[in-house]
């Protein structure tokens, strides 16, 4: 058996820059870290290289095995490794090299039903809700999510992985520079373009009638919310009713409660 992989192993070394995201697209490769991630990554035939802290070989046994299988390269590597690979403080001490999910707004549009939800997510500067709002509308059923604008978080990143629980690799998810363009897109194919906000002219309780067909849910930015500009350029803009004191909703709450509404109507 080959001896682990030290911290200062060129391969480590080199693995561990994925944490950049410059590094990631001019690699063409991110890294994950977990259980669910690295099972996941297998499932979907992404992953090319498995590594494993050397005392959680047995632990992960299974996942291991799953990769030798496919034929896919394990390494073991020393726990001082596993510390440089990692980007928690408690590592689960097993990680893979992926090829980047790469897709395009016009994929996931082209691939959608006739009744489908696409969540576009504008702006979305914090990785945990990124990955959260993919999450979602992977439970959700949606056909797919695009991350749109400059300040978009990049969907590789490795929080935004584990947030998505896994989801990152089971659902379409783009990247697009141009919110507007990707509007257009939407509206030509037939979705009903819809806005989170406090004082939209229509009730999330009504809406059933709009979301029951092609619908895309544009969520703003954490901090500022959606643009006057893409208020203005949606079809519909939709108040999620709020009985209690709480002046609004979070963009993940806000998104888990709007995504549900679609598929519930759509399924039902």
């Amino acid at each position: 058996m080959d001896p682990a992989l030290t911290e200062r192993s060129t391969r480590v070394v080199s693995f561990a820059k994925l944490h950049r995201s410059g590094e990631r697209r001019d690699r063409g490769e991110f890294l994950v870290e977990g259980a669910n991630s690295v099972r996941a990554a297998l499932d979907t035939g992404v992953a090319r290289t498995v590594l494993v802290r050397a005392d959680e070989e047995l632990r992960h046994a299974d996942i291991l095995d799953a990769a030798r299988t496919a034929g896919i390269e394990t390494l073991v590597v020393t726990a001082r490794a596993a510390d440089k690979l990692a980007e928690t403080s408690t590592s689960p001490g097993l990680f893979a090299i992926c090829d980047l999910l790469d897709t395009s707004p016009r994929q996931i549009i082209d691939a959608a039903g006739e009744k489908s939800t696409i969540a576009v997510g504008v702006d979305i500067a914090d990785p945990g809700n990124a990955g959260t709002l993919i999450r979602t509308a992977d439970a959700m059923g949606c056909a797919g999510v695009v991350l749109v604008g400059s300040a978009t978080v990049d969907p590789h990143n490795g929080k935004a992985v584990r947030a998505s629980a896994g989801s990152v690799f089971h659902l379409p998810v783009a990247r697009a520079q141009d919110p507007h363009a990707v509007v257009s897109a939407l509206r030509d194919a037939g979705f009903a373009v819809l806005a989170t906000a406090a004082d939209g002219e229509l009730s999330l309780d009504a809406a059933d009638a709009v979301v029951s067909t092609r619908a895309a849910w544009l969520f703003g930015n954490e901090a500022h919310g959606l643009p006057a500009d893409l208020l203005a350029a949606a079809d519909h803009r939709v108040s999620i009713p709020i009985h209690g004191r709480a002046e609004s909703l979070n963009i993940a709450a806000a998104a888990a409660v709007c995504l549900y509404a679609s598929a519930r109507a759509t399924h039902r």
